[in-house]
């Protein structure tokens, strides 16, 4: 392309040139003119062939160097063409060994296939007459038996369940020897220790007062004129006045023991002053009332003193110095309270716990039993409604209302206290019942034991705290006594309310008796 534009240019040139030259001859002659311009233009011609030649011939070597390069690329990718028929062709080849290997499968799988069905239907056919051959064996086993098939797997599992329970039997016992070889040792030195480093004062308390009186003339004073003067004692204390045939005494009933504590003292400073008369009386009550105040409070700080509890609330200090004038089965509050304090720090250093904490917690256990007779509701709640007002932590207030199970024990602080609480009121002569209700109580106990298949008697002894079952050889078995005992253990804690824990002991024998005559 561009040899032909030089061939163009070389031409419109030698154009121009005879143009020029043309035009230069016409100013000579015009014969010289016509001859100069002929040669010129000739040789404008012969340049122009020249210079046409010359590039044709390079248009040609252009043309073949192109040619031999393009010769050697289709050369080249023949090559590469051929590489990739080659392989190509070797892939095929494969392919068709592949598809000829995967036809031999499919042809041995059909094969087993039909094998496989021959087999199945073989396999059913054998199943079918191992069938028959069981409802035959069946039939026979029954007729030879004299029992139906579902009476035979009846007694088949009765048999299964008995033995099952026989090994549960023996597996609890195992693990139960294994876990109280350190569990009963341990808690039992706990307790031991607890209970021998400590030994309470018992204080007995009634729910009356008994004021001494100098002599019988007093009564007619305290009653007054139309008795007003015992109207007026009555009204201040809101305690009843009891003058009967007692000699020399008066009687003070009332279920509050601070208002019964209040005209106890208010009617022996009345009987020792001589002036008996409404006015005095209300002067004596408020003075009384008072100093019964400063009393109480001073015994709640001496309860923490002893304890070693310190930043209590002087509200809930007050609250400890009412449990003085509280008693509960006999057994004085305040008393009480102070030992399952000191029980519970025993057992929570043995135990590694806080003992400042379990103190605590113990001291004021049953501080809801000084207003219990004030608000409705269960001691322990409302206990624990009280720490709760007045700020004491929260594993306090927990355990003050999980101490007799009012609400679930979460924690090992709520069992400490459960068990201290247990061993001050359990412990013998802490506490008094009444014959009946304590008559009661065994009776039940002995009733529910009876209840049981397999007893044949019972006996509640140990105060209680140990019930003895005899069963009967020929309806239960040794192992099968184990289980018994935790039935029976089970329902008493379900069905029956009592102090400390009660110990089931269940007694088989068999007996042998010959005579010989």
């Amino acid at each position: 392309m561009q040899t032909v534009i030089v061939v163009l240019a070389a031409i419109i040139a030698g154009i121009g040139l005879g143009v020029v030259v043309h035009k230069k001859m016409s100013l000579a002659s015009k014969e010289d003119a016509d001859a100069q311009a002929r040669k010129m233009v000739e040789d404008a011609l012969a340049e122009a062939e020249r210079i046409k030649q010359d590039a044709i011939l390079h248009i040609k070597e252009e043309s073949f160097s192109r040619k031999q390069e393009l010769d050697k690329e289709l050369r080249l990718r023949g090559a590469d063409l051929q590489k990739d028929e080659k392989k190509i062709s070797q892939r095929l080849e494969q392919i068709e060994r592949k598809i000829d290997l995967l036809d031999k499968r499919e042809v041995d799988i059909l094969n087993k296939e039909k094998s496989f069905a021959r087999q199945e239907s073989s396999l059913a056919h054998r199943r079918k007459e191992i069938d028959r051959l069981i409802a035959e064996q069946q039939n026979k086993l029954e007729t030879i038996a004299g029992i139906s098939k579902e009476e035979a797997q009846k007694r088949l599992i009765e048999s299964i369940a008995s033995e099952a329970r026989m090994e549960a039997a023996k597996e609890v016992v195992r693990i139960e020897n294994e876990m109280k070889m350190q569990a009963d040792r341990k808690a039992k030195n706990i307790l031991a220790l607890a209970m021998s480093r400590y030994a309470g004062d018992y204080v007995a308390e009634r729910a009356v007062s008994i004021v001494p009186l100098p002599n019988e003339e007093m009564k007619g004073r305290i009653i007054g004129r139309e008795g007003r003067n015992i109207r007026a004692i009555e009204a201040a204390t809101g305690i009843d006045i009891i003058i009967d045939d007692t000699p020399e005494a008066v009687i003070l009933s009332g279920f509050n023991p601070v208002r019964r504590e209040v005209a106890r003292q208010a009617m022996e400073r009345l009987i020792a002053d001589g002036r008996i008369h409404p006015a005095r009386i209300e002067e004596i009550v408020e003075k009384v009332s008072k100093e019964l105040d400063v009393t109480m409070r001073e015994a709640g700080e001496q309860a923490t003193f002893d304890v070693g509890v310190h930043g209590v609330h002087p509200e809930v200090i007050m609250l400890l110095g009412r449990l003085k004038y509280r008693t509960s089965y006999g057994q004085n509050v305040l008393v009480h309270s102070l030992e399952v304090a000191f029980l519970c720090g025993i057992m929570a250093a043995e135990l590694g716990l806080d003992v400042k904490q379990a103190k605590r917690a113990g001291l004021l256990h049953d501080i809801g039993k000084a207003v219990d007779h004030e608000v409705e509701g269960s001691h322990a709640i409302i206990g624990r409604d009280l720490a709760r007002k007045y700020k004491e932590s929260p594993e306090v207030v927990q355990a003050i209302g999980a101490h007799h199970e009012d609400i679930e024990a979460v924690n090992v602080l709520d069992i400490l206290v459960q068990s201290a609480d247990a061993l001050s009121g359990a412990r013998p002569g802490a506490r008094k019942e009444m014959l009946e209700s304590y008559v009661k109580r065994l009776e039940d106990l002995e009733d529910l034991a009876n209840s049981f298949k397999g007893v044949e008697k019972s006996f509640a002894i140990q105060a209680g705290r140990e019930v003895r079952v005899i069963v009967n050889s020929s309806e239960v078995k040794d192992m099968e006594t184990t289980m018994l005992g935790k039935d029976i253990a089970k329902k008493i804690e379900e069905n029956l309310t009592y102090p400390g824990q009660i110990r089931v002991t269940v007694i088989r024998e068999t007996r042998s008796v010959e005579y010989a005559k």
